[in-house]
């Protein structure tokens, strides 16, 4: 299932993956190794459902990216989650924050609503489970397991989903 795109009249696909997070930087890279990893096991009668992103860090400008579609999963690495990864519902609220730095999930949808006037797309956070980020660093054996497990649950988030939409 697609999306129409009225701003630029472009059909989307109608499931977003968005994932940050600094490959540089030990675990801090869990979210952009997810869309690679998910976007590598995505089954052929799914990839023009889904579309996958990645970048450093949320930005004001990805809220455009969530026009048109049905639903978007964001993903990236935790401290805080228990292991090996938590998924929940989000919502827009606004950030208490002064930068975009520190632009969570939800501040995001709540600039969708700003610029859009309308509700978001349904919306999930996965946090994968990440325990070193120091600068240089390389993904340690922990959280590697924690993507694999974040990687099945992810694939079959996108299936269903994908079932609910037929």
């Amino acid at each position: 299932m697609s999306s129409k795109n009225p701003e630029v009249g472009l059909t989307r696909p109608s499931t977003l993956i968005l994932g940050w997070g600094n490959l540089s930087r030990g675990d801090d890279g869990l979210g952009p190794s997810f869309v690679a990893g998910l976007q590598a096991q995505l089954p052929v009668h799914l990839r023009n459902q889904v579309e996958f992103l990645e970048d450093y860090q949320l930005q004001v400008e990805h809220a455009l990216d969530l026009t048109g579609r049905r639903r978007v999963l964001f993903v990236d690495a935790s401290l805080t989650c228990v292991p090996p990864f938590e998924a929940h519902a989000i919502h827009p609220r606004r950030d208490v924050s002064y930068t975009s730095h520190a632009l969570s999930a939800e501040a995001l949808l709540q600039v969708f609503v700003d610029v859009e006037g309308s509700a978001p797309p349904a919306s999930t956070l996965l946090g994968i489970r990440g325990e070193a980020f120091e600068l240089g660093g390389s993904m340690g054996e922990a959280a590697e397991s924690h993507l694999a497990a974040a990687l099945a649950w992810g694939l079959e988030w996108v299936t269903e989903g994908a079932d609910e939409a037929d």
